[in-house]
């Protein structure tokens, strides 16, 4: 899948950074499921959606935005914190107050720092996505996101919901396929996880390969969410995220908000 078209059921939160002379350097952090209808209704004002906090300060520009949330819930857990850092339980040992002479902007890249190393969010695979690098600041080599969460660049394309990327489910052959680690049959209705590397056929239950991995990397009962593994065949190294990406995208401005498609992780107790 095309790493600017975001996946099914989008969770996004935002930076926006006020271009208006009067406020210029102003930010506003919002949740989104559609980013590029977002920043319209932000421009346009309280009559078209948009916050009435920013309707005040229009043009504004969406300068970041972190996506891979599973859910909502999780996201905007993520915006309460981004929003309110000196309350937030999960920045309890973090310097969390503005400094002196810091820009807003500057400030809110650095909580955004800090909030991706801790939990629960620091063990999802996120992306930190930069849709304007004229605004790129570098993460201090003291406080990098893990490993697992990659920085990307430019807009994300909407695209009709009905227009589907080829998924792992879309690519079943008619013959039965077996799980490599439980060894029962995949049925229609499981998930399924194939490996990427180039010609390995494994095959297996998403969450007998998630227990593997959380075993094999001793973290059983610790953790529901795996970072990484090997494979059980090939031994390649795998990083969770790239397993279970979404084929779907975002909905395009004429679709409706909600997003209804199920996501991997509604099965896991986050």
């Amino acid at each position: 899948m095309d790493d600017n078209i975001a996946g099914s059921g989008f969770h996004g939160v935002y930076l926006l950074y006020c271009v208006n002379p009067k406020f210029k350097g102003h930010t506003y952090i919002g949740y989104t499921v559609n980013p590029n209808r977002r920043i319209k209704q932000h421009n346009g004002g309280v009559d078209k959606g948009g916050a009435y906090k920013t309707s005040r300060k229009k043009p504004w520009n969406m300068i970041l935005i972190v996506h891979g949330f599973p859910n909502d819930i999780i996201a905007l857990q993520f915006e309460w914190a981004w929003q309110k850092p000196t309350v937030s339980r999960r920045l309890k040992s973090a310097a969390t107050k503005k400094k002196p002479r810091e820009r807003p902007v500057q400030y809110c890249f650095r909580i955004l720092s800090e909030l991706l190393r801790v939990g629960p969010w620091n063990r999802l695979p996120l992306h930190i996505r930069w849709l304007m690098r004229e605004y790129e600041m570098e993460f201090d080599p003291r406080c990098l996101p893990p490993f697992h969460m990659t920085v990307v660049y430019g807009p994300l394309v909407s695209r009709k919901a009905k227009q589907k990327a080829v998924s792992s489910e879309d690519q079943r052959p008619d013959h039965k396929e077996k799980c490599i680690k439980c060894l029962d049959v995949i049925k229609i209705d499981e998930k399924l996880i194939r490996c990427p590397k180039s010609g390995c056929t494994m095959t297996a239950h998403m969450f007998c390969l998630a227990r593997d991995f959380l075993h094999c990397g001793n973290e059983g009962g610790l953790f529901c969410l795996p970072v990484d593994g090997n494979c059980p065949q090939c031994k390649g190294s795998l990083l969770w995220g790239d397993l279970v990406k979404p084929a779907e995208s975002i909905p395009s401005a004429e679709d409706v908000d909600e997003d209804t498609d199920d996501h991997w992780t509604q099965g896991l107790r986050l």
